[in-house]
């Protein structure tokens, strides 16, 4: 268990800054969805960046709950403590980045089977018509700028911290800033009387964003069902997972060893006839983040015992 007072202080800092950046994206994505829904008109890429815009809540959402919930102490009904709300969180915000990208796939397929031709009108400003248009590429180039930045310094703390609830974020933030450029495509599109463009940019984004969710799925399910630690951005096995395994391989040779994560954090269990104490549990944490391995735990089996 680790203890409030025993979180890493480059996982306390990063966690700081991961609420504040995620508090930050909840108050620009919120002006954002409102500044989509008043502009959208009949444009299938501005019903498709509302609704992505939406869905894009819950990662920073799951976020700051689990970041509250992670470290605090054991109660009755939780005796193992909170380390895996992360790992929770990380299977919500996985599911919604697919969904963004399944509700893209299918509304843009839809479109073009349809042949939907979708017309953007006018509006009359001080008593002068202008193109809705170019309300909306004005409203999708504002909608672009805060994902583009606040996903740029949510990844890099993420990788810092092992924070995959934080790294799926930053994710479905270039989920979103894709969205915009499609939406604008798609504007564009319209105006030059281009109707399948619409629908052809969207789809062309959402093959990205199924991709990075149904990789994020697969890790999250991974991780609930106690499976071996996964690189950050792939399916491969965690190096620093692979180092402690090593290093217990090679200290207790008639054992078996493995390591499962929950959360950020890695624990070990070591069974065989040689798994015996006493150990010290620093002489094989990984060298880069020693933090990360939480627990270790020795079971000598009985038929093993002489």
């Amino acid at each position: 268990m680790i203890a409030d007072s025993d979180i890493p202080d480059e996982v306390r800092e990063g966690l700081s800054r991961g609420r504040t950046l995620c508090l930050w994206t909840l108050f620009w994505l919120g002006t954002i969805s409102i500044l989509m829904y008043l502009v959208m008109g009949q444009s299938q890429a501005m019903k498709t960046a509302f609704i992505e815009d939406v869905l894009s809540l819950v990662p920073s959402i799951t976020f700051l709950i689990a970041a509250s919930l992670e470290h605090k102490p054991p109660s009755q009904k939780f005796p193992f403590g909170f380390k895996r709300f992360n790992s929770i969180a990380f299977l919500i915000s996985a599911t919604a980045l697919l969904s963004i990208g399944s509700f893209m796939a299918y509304e843009a397929v839809m479109g073009l089977l349809k042949m939907e031709h979708p017309s953007i009108g006018a509006i009359s400003v001080f008593g002068v018509e202008l193109w809705l248009g170019w309300v909306m590429l004005a409203a999708l180039a504002y909608s672009a700028i805060p994902p583009v930045i606040l996903g740029r310094m949510k990844k890099p703390i993420a990788e810092k911290i092992e924070d995959k609830v934080l790294f799926t974020d930053a994710q479905t933030q270039k989920a979103d800033w894709q969205t915009a450029l499609a939406g604008m495509v798609g504007v564009v599109g319209i105006g030059l009387g281009i109707w399948w463009a619409d629908a052809a940019a969207a789809l062309f984004i959402s093959l990205s964003i199924l991709r990075d969710g149904w990789k994020a799925i697969g890790k999250s399910a991974a991780e609930l069902a106690d499976g071996a630690p996964r690189e950050l951005d792939s399916q491969e096995i965690d190096t620093e997972a692979q180092e402690v395994m090593d290093k217990l391989a090679q200290a207790f040779p008639r054992s078996s060893a493995r390591v499962r994560e929950s959360g950020r954090y890695m624990l070990a269990q070591v069974t065989g006839p040689d798994a015996v104490g006493p150990i010290d549990i620093e002489d094989f944490c990984p060298q880069k983040r020693p933090w990360r391995l939480a627990e270790l735990s020795l079971i000598e089996r009985e038929s093993d015992r002489t």
